[in-house]
């Protein structure tokens, strides 16, 4: 579950030129209209006339007319929510359940052998729910319904979804749709064909938490679609790649947000990846967008990281419940999350399927 940059005291973006780095031709993505960009067509009439004018604009429209176009999915609006799901009284509750105040961060945990232990159990489990959560992306199946099915599958296992009660979040997961930035709370809303869907799980395992995310596809999307998630993934895999005992923090979000650009897309400077063990959130937070930040890290360290990318340059817009955040253009976004443990020679993937 992402931290929010602005509340947890992340620092201003740093300045990055992406156009350096952007490649000369680029793959082929939409524009706010729902079209592709296509190449433009010349061709010669004859050596002895010049550009015609007129054919000019018949190509102009021919292009316009087979230029593909992704079907237009009205405005995402809020469903109807339905009562928080019980959990039986022998699952143990983090601290912040029935307290709806911002729990205050904490330091940096490091952990030991047992600790490490006890978070893969936990990220192992959330793996394996989201993993089942995915199988439930289809045409119609609305966002509370996977709630439920998770939820279930969360307590049978005898653990706790960290979300619920979490300052007041009434779910057990986080369901973001098209648009939704983050923080999306299931409700009545029926997915549609051409959707994608963000799931984020948590879950509160024995005193420790586990967290991981996921853009799924709803049914069949087009290819701009597909290459905008893959881009999206690819970002965090580079993240991780650069982690390891006494690297700098900063290297993160550089590498991501270099690599966003260069696809074409933009990071999302809002949210923050953090620190999470026995505490849901605590240092390090990491940024996903080029910054200056001082900070390395140390062998034993578990953090998320978990940016999110949009395919326009937008603003970011929250909702009255305080949680749903959405584009303020309406441009989709796309997210995956890792929770990750530094070691001396790289990391570990502990919330890997």
């Amino acid at each position: 579950m992402a931290g929010l940059g602005a509340g947890l005291g992340a620092s201003p973006a740093a300045v990055f030129d992406a156009s350096r780095s952007r490649p000369l031709a680029s793959p082929l993505r939409p524009v706010r209209s729902g079209k592709l960009i296509v190449p433009k067509r010349y061709f010669s009439v004859s050596r002895r006339l010049a550009w015609v004018e007129d054919e000019l604009m018949e190509i102009r429209k021919s292009q316009e007319q087979n230029t593909v176009k992704s079907k237009k999915r009205p405005p995402l609006r809020r469903g109807k929510v339905s009562p928080q799901l019980p959990v039986p009284e022998h699952i143990p509750r983090p601290s912040y359940v029935g307290s709806k105040g911002l729990p205050e961060l904490c330091k940096g945990q490091l952990h030991d052998a047992q600790g490490i232990a006890g978070m893969r159990a936990a990220c192992k489990l959330a793996a394996r729910v989201l993993d089942f959560a995915g199988t439930l992306v289809k045409p119609s199946v609305t966002t509370n319904e996977i709630d439920i099915a998770v939820h279930n599958m969360i307590i049978e296992a005898g653990a706790y979804p960290s979300p619920l009660g979490y300052r007041g979040f009434p779910k057990s997961i986080c369901t973001s749709v098209n648009e939704c930035v983050c923080h999306g709370v299931p409700d009545s809303t029926q997915l549609q064909n051409g959707d994608i869907i963000n799931i984020d799980v948590n879950v509160f395992l024995n005193g420790y938490y586990g967290g991981t995310s996921r853009t799924f596809v709803c049914g069949q999307v087009d290819d701009s679609i597909k290459h905008f998630l893959k881009a999206a993934e690819e970002c965090l895999e580079k993240g991780i790649s650069v982690c390891r005992d006494g690297v700098n923090y900063r290297k993160i979000g550089k590498k991501i947000s270099k690599l966003a650009y260069f696809y074409g897309y933009y990071v999302v400077e809002r949210f923050v990846g953090h620190g999470i063990g026995t505490v849901y959130h605590s240092e390090p937070l990491i940024l996903h967008y080029a910054n200056e930040n001082s900070g390395r890290m140390v062998e034993g360290q578990i953090f998320t990281i978990e940016p999110i990318l949009t395919m326009e340059k937008t603003e970011c817009v929250t909702w009255e419940d305080g949680w749903t955040t959405v584009t303020a253009d309406g441009s989709w976004a796309a997210q995956f999350e890792h929770t990750i443990l530094v070691t001396r020679n790289g990391a570990e993937i502990l919330t890997k399927p």
